[in-house]
């Protein structure tokens, strides 16, 4: 299982502490503040990462929901039938301006330890009525 995560940089530490419990529970984390290098076309290697990532975890803060690049995955995602029932939004800080789609997709919140585990619940369910 391959997960795209995307956040915003004033999310950092909750990122790699989530990012770390699911590649102890041996998920393949894609974070692009981390996979790519000064100099690469980000946009591409983004695009990429997309298209071979099985899941989308989007941690949700105010900081990232101002965020272009958010705004752009999680628009993907949206329109992805890849993307059915793998799109899982984590709230990392209460953040009122919250979209309405975001909110129907029941996200996650807590701990990362306790998030991690139930995104892989989730993904496992996901995997299974997709067989």
């Amino acid at each position: 299982m391959s997960v795209f995560i995307s956040y915003s940089s004033g999310d950092r530490k909750w990122a790699k502490d989530l990012i770390s419990c699911l590649e102890e529970e041996g998920v393949e984390v894609r974070d692009p503040r981390s996979d790519f290098t000064p100099g690469e076309n980000w946009s591409l290697e983004i695009g990429k990462a997309l298209e071979s990532a099985n899941a989308l975890i989007l941690l949700v803060s105010p900081s990232a929901i101002k965020s272009e690049s958010f705004r752009r995955e999680t628009e993907y995602a949206l329109g992805s039938k890849r993307f059915r029932d793998r799109l899982i939004p984590v709230i990392v800080k209460d953040t009122p301006e919250l979209p309405w789609i975001l909110r129907h997709l029941s996200p996650e919140k807590g701990d990362p330890s306790r998030v991690s585990k139930r995104i892989l619940r989730r993904l496992t369910a996901a995997q299974s009525s997709a067989d």
